[in-house]
């Protein structure tokens, strides 16, 4: 298993840390990392890997079936050795347009109280696939209600509850298509605003920004038709 940093705190953007394994692919698996692994719609992270008298460009970051995370090399390039002290150091950049992404889309799961069938997130937009068979009627209405939230500037924090009470309560989950991370005994919730003013509450893996005013002004982009009941709705930084 990797020691997951980020969980603790996804705003490290550096790190120390240990290669432990090579996977048979050509990923270096550390025993904690800053870097996330792609999954539930946001990417893994790049950055890069640095030890005396080596680097590594990180092109991304994924699971292994062990339960540890590899990074995966951009191109060809050698690898630190099991057992290298390596320093970590993440794109920030990138990863944090993720964050402020990822938080966005939750909160257009809040304006669009809809289930949703699928999305995806980048560094500056993002998108949910809804169960809807219509699209929004007033596109400027949800931009309205979007910013307002932002403005609000609600805390992000995140909560635990057992795999049981996830399932005594299967409301919390809004996604259709990407079941909640299980398997640990307890899961992860993402709660946006606090007491009356919470606003969202739902299982999630990802990182996200501390507060709703981070992520800057948003805009609606474009709303596609992809099937007899599924409408996708894009998302972008406006900023």
């Amino acid at each position: 298993m990797t020691q997951a940093l980020f969980r603790d705190d996804p705003y490290l953007r550096d790190g120390e840390a240990q290669v432990v394994a090579h996977t048979p692919e050509g990923g270096v698996v550390l025993d904690r990392t800053v870097f996330y692994p792609a999954g539930g719609g946001q990417p893994g992270d790049s950055g890069r890997l640095d030890w005396p008298g080596g680097a590594m460009e990180v092109a991304t970051a994924v699971k292994t079936e062990e339960g540890g995370i590899a990074l995966v090399p951009a191109g060809p390039q050698g690898l630190p050795p099991v057992g290298q002290r390596v320093t970590q150091r993440l794109d920030w950049a990138r990863r944090h347009g993720h964050m402020r992404v990822h938080t966005a889309l939750h909160l257009l799961s809040v304006v669009i109280p809809l289930p949703v069938t699928g999305g995806a997130i980048t560094a500056r937009k993002g998108r949910l696939d809804f169960d809807m068979p219509d699209a929004p009627e007033n596109k400027d209405m949800l931009d309205a209600a979007l910013n307002d939230l932002v403005d609000r500037d609600l805390p992000v924090r995140e909560d635990w509850i057992s795999d049981a009470e996830l399932a005594a309560n299967p409301g919390l989950i809004r996604t259709m298509s990407v079941a909640p991370p299980r398997g640990t005994g307890k899961v992860r919730l993402v709660r946006i605003g606090q007491g009356a003013e919470q606003v969202d509450l739902q299982p999630c893996g990802g990182t996200h920004v501390a507060r709703t005013g981070e992520i800057g002004r948003l805009r609606l982009g474009k709303i596609e038709k992809k099937g007899r009941r599924n409408r996708r709705v894009y998302l972008h930084l406006d900023d």
